[in-house]
């Protein structure tokens, strides 16, 4: 029988080709613009967003900016196995979750301001875990002048999984036909809801092993200055943290009803980024950026700051593609304490009445990105793969991470659409001290589809399946014998009501 590693990667792997047979039915590439209509040539570097800023191209029907409020409700029930996401961990548990949204985005003639709150509960028919909220807000604030623009954006969540794969939600599926549709205006073209850039936040691509509260937020400040009409400045500073409430209970299954305590590494993380982007002609940009992040974790004696110099080029067709490709060398520079004593961390060195000591470690390694999204004219895709360091998702007291994601929909009818993802990161341990589990590197793959039913203006339902998997390299948590492998499979049914959005205007 086929590996789970092999399934997950064999589904990513099948949604391109399939995006490219579908893409057969669709229509042919619309023809140039005939004589008389606009040179998109003399389109300025507002409606071009530069490749090394936050925003990216709307790939959307371009409309005027409008301000709006709209309510949401949201209910799903779910059947999952293994639904605290632990090694060697089993069963099957219903799920119900019932979460409330609202999406505001209000427009003046200098600032626009946009935001997205979803909240409620989920309950875990299993007497250890019951009710767990969910609460999540986006908040994206920008003020605009004659060459240029200033944003201020937040993203916070409260979570009792990571949310890379959307696990909490129900899976990636549930997630993008509800509530991930919500961000159509600002949000949806921003930071929080078309890119993921793991450089300038890697708190928000935690991995879930166990069912532990945490909470993640994420603060950007960017700034764009045009110099020219075809060159401009970009300016970035970030800050976020990951904090967790409890730790992981693992079972030993070869001593009866001895457990074990894992602890979830803290982290808090300051970035920042510099770059210049040139405009070659209406379809291609490149850039140069410089980058630093520093980390810092809960555990004590633990922290260390990159460096990376991107090389970027992007390719754009307003409405229909958008392709970005960086690379170059990062530096990563870790100053961390160990005890003399050979196997005993620097926090327990004093206890044994060793010293401490101080050592340095830099390596060079590279970092970059790629990211493609293409809208032909019944199907999107978006796919994109990424390396840098990351905080490790509270299993590593950093990583350098490896990740690719794919998503696809399509519509089948009026009524009927098709939506498939799949998602894989891979994170190596960038220092021993401080590590969760008695392993030097894991992998987290899932893979979903669905189909979502509109069944009137404000009413529509959802149907999907996703497949988790996390696996460790070596062995399993520290001190227990169960498996280095954590399997876990969600269907879920459900219903939103999004009535037509409330012109504040």
């Amino acid at each position: 029988m086929a590996s789970a590693r092999s399934i997950i990667v064999s589904l990513a792997l099948a949604l391109l080709p399939c995006s490219l047979a579908w893409a057969q039915d669709d229509q042919a590439t619309p023809p140039p613009p005939a004589s008389g209509e606009p040179n998109t040539s003399e389109a300025s570097l507002s409606d071009n967003p530069p490749i090394s800023a936050i925003d990216q191209l709307n790939l959307e029907p371009h409309s005027a900016p409008e301000s709006y409020l709209v309510p949401g409700l949201h209910f799903s029930e779910s059947i999952e196995s293994n639904v605290a996401n632990s090694p060697n961990g089993s069963g099957i548990t219903p799920v119900t979750r019932a979460l409330g949204s609202l999406t505001l985005q209000k427009v003046w003639k200098t600032d626009e301001v946009a935001m997205d709150y979803i909240g409620g509960v989920a309950d875990y028919a299993n007497s250890n875990i019951g009710l767990e909220q969910l609460q999540q807000f986006d908040i994206d604030n920008r003020v605009s002048w004659r060459r240029g623009q200033l944003a201020l954006r937040d993203s916070f969540s409260y979570l009792p999984e990571g949310n890379f794969g959307f696990g909490a939600y129900g899976g990636g599926g549930a997630y993008n036909a509800g509530f991930g549709g919500l961000g159509t205006g600002l949000l949806g073209a921003g930071a929080f809801g078309a890119q993921s850039n793991a450089f300038l936040g890697g708190n928000g691509l935690g991995v879930s092993l166990g069912l532990v509260p945490r909470i993640t937020n994420l603060g950007l400040v960017d700034v764009i200055q045009d110099l020219t009409p075809k060159s401009s400045v970009t300016f970035i500073a970030g800050y976020g943290l990951v904090h967790f409430y409890g730790s992981l209970v693992v079972e030993n299954p070869l001593a009866g009803p001895l457990q074990e305590n894992l602890n979830f590494i803290g982290s808090s993380e300051y970035t920042g980024q510099v770059a210049y982007d040139r405009q070659l002609n209406p379809r291609n940009q490149v850039a140069v950026s410089y980058g630093y992040q520093y980390f810092n974790f809960s555990t004590a004696g633990t922290a260390f700051h990159s460096q990376v110099v991107q090389l970027m080029y992007g390719h754009r067709i307003s409405g229909r593609m958008d392709f970005l490709i960086s690379a170059g060398p990062q530096v990563t520079s870790i100053n961390q304490q160990e005890c003399t004593i050979p196997t005993i961390p620097a926090s327990s060195c004093a206890e044994f009445g060793a010293p401490v000591t101080a050592v340095g470690v830099t390596n060079l390694g590279a970092a970059g990105r790629v990211t493609l999204r293409y809208k032909f004219p019944r199907t999107s895709l978006a796919a994109s793969y990424q390396r840098y360091d990351t905080n490790g998702s509270g299993i590593f007291a950093g990583a350098e991470t490896n990740i690719a994601q794919v998503d696809l929909t399509r519509p089948l009818s009026r009524i009927w659409d098709l939506f498939a993802d799949a998602g894989y990161s891979e994170n190596s341990e960038l220092q021993v001290p401080g590590t969760t589990v008695n392993a030097t590197s894991f992998s987290y793959e899932y893979a979903g589809i669905g189909l979502h039913r509109q069944f009137g203006r404000s009413l529509r339902g959802f149907i999907s399946y996703q497949f988790n998997n996390l696996s460790f390299n070596t062995a399993c948590p520290a001190g227990t014998a169960c498996s280095n492998l954590s399997h876990n499979q969600v269907g879920s049914i459900g219903l939103d009501w999004t009535p037509r959005p409330i012109r504040l205007d």
